[in-house]
């Protein structure tokens, strides 16, 4: 049977990037299309009393997403380690596509009354079981069909896709805000991004139904050991999971989301919303960048000193992406998309190579999973308590020092990970 020193034959290592970057794609330019619509979202589908009531409502809507990953892990993390990462990949798609087809396509409160939030927290939950298992799912195929002298490199191609589709939904809307009146926009417009995702549904349906299974997917799916005990004999590789990519989670949606949504809110939307498109673009080329990197230097090393520099690096560009005007406030977002950007496209090798074969899909879905809702989801809130309560723009600086710290302490002691066998 073959390893991991010797990947499945028949399959080029384009089209096992690609597989792992077309879901991802899909994933995220849903979730920047939800949020960027998301007070017209409100307005549509709660009852129309209260308009703060409903932006309230719609952001619930939008956090429902987030808290379904961890459950999304289980249940398609079973379905990776007990079936296969083939099948994982492609229920997954089909599960994303279906309930964001769907979303685009759902009656309103005026058309249907309270089934209307129902149907639509319903699709949410969905959505966020299907991202629960397709980034860490795709991150452990597209890592172990890859030769071990480019593991970093073609796992990256995953984050790589999360990008891309935030840049696709995120001009999708623009376009849409472009062309569109504002009540045109508001009432029918917002669902063309949604309708038109099918397209990539079925793409990257087509695309995943021909791939091959990996070695070490065959392998897992034989051993079915008993989920609750394994979960459990994970914690280590589910701790380290969260000093790795705690940090870097937390300081992207400080700057992509938090900073962001606050300077456009402001005054002067256009011209932040550009800058942050342009920013983005970085951490696109930066995620490759890391993953090749990694490979060459070692992970663990590299993550180490991406995550000091990033300590330092978010302490002098909080105050300017809060403050600054649009174009220092891009230049500040690019000093955080080149060490973030990086140590994203290296997390994903990383975390597969720290993980053991028999639950590798369930217990790092279920960490990575955790650890965004504590660190990433989060992260908006607390930085706009802290900035509120101690009155200066840098305090959330110290908030993602913190998970650095953390990370530090916990790969301190970590062997490097390049080398691992991933069929044990």
């Amino acid at each position: 049977m073959p390893t991991s020193e010797s990947p499945a034959p028949h399959q080029s290592a384009t089209r096992t990037a690609l597989a792992g970057v077309i879901g991802n794609v899909l994933e995220w330019f849903d979730f920047a299309v939800y949020g960027f619509f998301v007070s017209a979202i409100g307005a549509q589908f709660f009852p129309q009393s209260n308009p703060t009531a409903q932006k309230l409502y719609a952001f619930v809507g939008f956090a429902v997403g987030f808290l379904a990953r961890p459950f999304g892990s289980i249940v398609l993390g079973l379905i990776g380690d007990r079936i296969g990462r083939r099948a994982l990949l492609t229920v997954s798609i089909a599960m994303m596509g279906g309930s964001t087809l769907l979303l685009g396509l759902l009656p309103t409160y005026a058309m249907i009354g309270v089934a209307a939030p129902i149907l639509l927290v319903v699709l949410r939950l969905l959505q966020g079981l299907s991202v629960g298992g397709e980034f860490t799912g795709s991150m452990v195929y597209t890592t172990e069909l890859a030769s071990p002298r480019w593991r970093g490199l073609i796992s990256s191609s995953t984050a790589a896709g999360t990008t891309i589709g935030n840049m696709l939904g995120n001009v999708s809307a623009l376009i849409i805000k472009a062309t569109l009146s504002q009540d045109d926009a508001n009432a029918w417009g917002w669902r063309l991004p949604f309708i038109f995702s099918a397209v990539f549904c079925i793409g990257g349906w087509l695309l995943r139904r021909g791939i091959k299974e990996t070695a070490e997917g065959q392998r897992a799916a034989g051993m079915r050991p008993p989920i609750l005990p394994s979960l459990l004999a994970d914690w280590l590789p589910m701790l380290r999971t969260f000093g790795i990519v705690g940090m870097t989670n937390a300081a992207y949606y400080l700057t992509f989301t938090f900073a962001a949504e606050r300077r456009a809110n402001s005054g002067g939307g256009k011209a932040f919303w550009a800058a942050n498109l342009m920013s983005l673009a970085v951490v696109l080329i930066a995620k490759p960048i890391g993953g090749w990197l990694s490979d060459r230097v070692g992970r663990r090393r590299l993550m180490m000193v991406l995550t000091v520099v990033g300590m330092g690096a978010i302490y002098v560009a909080l105050p300017i992406l809060l403050t600054g005007s649009p174009w220092a406030f891009w230049g500040a977002q690019v000093m955080l998309a080149v060490p973030f950007g990086m140590a994203l496209g290296l997390h994903g090798a990383m975390l597969v190579e720290i993980f053991p074969l028999r639950t590798r899909v369930t217990s790092m879905s279920f960490a990575y999973g955790m650890t965004l809702v504590v660190a990433g989801a989060a992260t908006p809130a607390v930085s706009t308590w802290l900035i509120d309560v101690v009155g200066q723009p840098s305090a959330p600086a110290y908030y993602i020092m913190a998970f650095g710290l953390i990370g530090l302490a916990l790969m301190w002691p970590m062997k490097e990970t390049n080398k691992q066998a991933l069929d044990k």
